[in-house]
């Protein structure tokens, strides 16, 4: 049974719902009622396309605020630091930042129960460093932790900035 995590301005709905047979349990609904699977490359290609519009770091900063308050016990404060930040953006961008910052906190939100949860929600924040920041296509960002054991993940983490 889907649970409804945010109606989004675009009348889509951020949902959770997991599936027989299948790991997925964040997905995207459209106006028409089809189910959409949210990628990570397409939510970081929109992000970086949509932080070259912005001050540097402008896009990466509102992420991070979002990422410091998501967690299941202040899922209804991170979803309403969302829409608080949102209307910094231009009108035109508003509704995808909505809807990609409310993916990922959904995202990590599912996967807080999880024996990787502190992994996933750190793989995400990596993800969205490597684009906005160093400015890594987002396929390469996308995949860069497949594979990776938690102590590459640390090592990596270890050497950047945040």
């Amino acid at each position: 049974m889907s649970k409804l995590l945010k109606q989004l301005k675009n009348n889509r709905k951020i949902v959770y719902d997991q599936q027989p047979n299948t790991s997925r349990r964040v997905w995207i609904i459209e106006a028409d009622g089809t189910r959409k699977v949210p990628t990570p490359q397409q939510c970081l290609a929109d992000l970086f396309k949509i932080s070259k519009t912005y001050v540097a770091h402008k896009v990466y900063d509102d992420f991070v605020e979002i990422y410091n308050h998501t967690s299941y016990s202040n899922l209804t404060s991170a979803l309403s630091l969302i829409d608080t930040i949102t209307p910094s953006y231009l009108h035109g961008d508003q509704m995808l930042v909505e809807q990609w910052f409310s993916v990922m906190c959904a995202e990590i939100i599912a996967s807080e129960n999880e024996k990787n949860a502190v992994s996933l929600k750190r793989k995400i924040r990596l993800a969205i460093y490597q684009v906005l920041i160093l400015r890594m296509p987002a396929s390469k960002a996308a995949g860069f932790c497949n594979g990776k054991t938690d102590s590459d993940l640390e090592s990596t983490l270890n050497t950047l900035e945040f």
